[in-house]
């Protein structure tokens, strides 16, 4: 679990370009060459993540049938089960499969991308949920997908930890990253998804909030999670061991005793699926 979150509630999500929709899956699926890299460092989500999610679904997770899409190496999956929740877990990619499979030998794992999942209809799932996922799909098919697979008045759950752009640093990190690597921020940004959704033409109603929380990790930690980035996994060890070599110096200069406080702003998006008229 993350250290130390402090969540506040805050304005709504800000606009930013999504990936462009040919590269989803071959980004996706470039985690797998990090995956262990990737189980290790990334974070988590605060407490303040689920309540927010049973407050807009509408619904408790404990007893809830969730699918988590994009499960990753099981990040969500695991925390989803801790708050109750009986999950299902949706996962491409060979070797991220492998370490949720480790960590939750439990779970029902199918391997399946988001724009195409392998349910009826009936499937009647409470919630679906992406964590840090939605953006490697096509929203004009995953969504619809979405409301396929839940029940009537179920709910789809996106969010996304990214950079908080209010603290200093960590703008200042994300500012020196792009200028090194001209394209790093056409690689795993999270689309504005309450005016995707609303643009599908399919009556939905979003709801979105912002979180704010952070975690203090040791110095190696932090290098790690920036190294299992979709964009540094595409360009490999060789390419990146530089860029993080250079940020491992600033970083000195602002956190000196080699613990680092990242601070995350947590985009959260739900949207139910209208009831059957009565």
């Amino acid at each position: 679990m993350p250290e130390s979150p402090q969540p506040q509630p805050t304005r709504t999500p800000r606009h930013v370009t999504p990936v462009p929709p040919p590269a989803h899956a071959a980004l996706a699926r470039s985690f797998d060459a990090v995956a262990a890299q990737y189980a290790a460092a990334r974070p988590g989500c605060p407490p303040a993540l689920f309540d927010t999610i049973e407050e807009l679904a509408g619904q408790p997770l404990a007893g809830a049938r969730v699918l988590d899409v994009g499960a990753g190496t099981g990040i969500a999956t695991g925390l989803l089960a801790a708050r109750g929740a009986r999950v299902t877990a949706v996962e491409p990619g060979a070797a991220m499969a492998a370490e949720l499979r480790a960590a939750h030998p439990g779970t029902p794992l199918v391997r399946a991308l988001g724009d195409a999942l392998p349910f009826a209809g009936d499937a009647g799932f409470d919630l679906v949920g992406y964590a840090q996922a939605w953006h490697w799909t096509d929203p004009a098919r995953s969504v619809p997908e979405a409301m396929r697979v839940l029940r009537p008045g179920g709910a789809l759950a996106l969010w996304w930890n990214i950079p908080d752009p209010d603290i200093g640093w960590a703008a200042a990190q994300e500012a020196r990253i792009a200028r090194r690597l001209p394209e790093y921020h056409a690689h795993g940004v999270a689309p504005e998804a309450p005016d995707l959704i609303r643009g599908l033409g399919l009556g939905l109603r979003p709801a979105a909030r912002v979180l704010h929380w952070t975690r203090r990790v040791p110095l190696d930690t932090h290098l790690a999670m920036l190294g299992s980035r979709s964009y540094f996994a595409a360009i490999g060890p060789a390419a990146a061991a530089p860029v993080l070599a250079d940020e491992r110096a600033a970083l000195l200069d602002v956190f000196p005793d080699g613990v680092v406080e990242e601070a995350y702003a947590l985009d959260v998006t739900v949207t139910r699926r209208p009831p059957v008229p009565s």
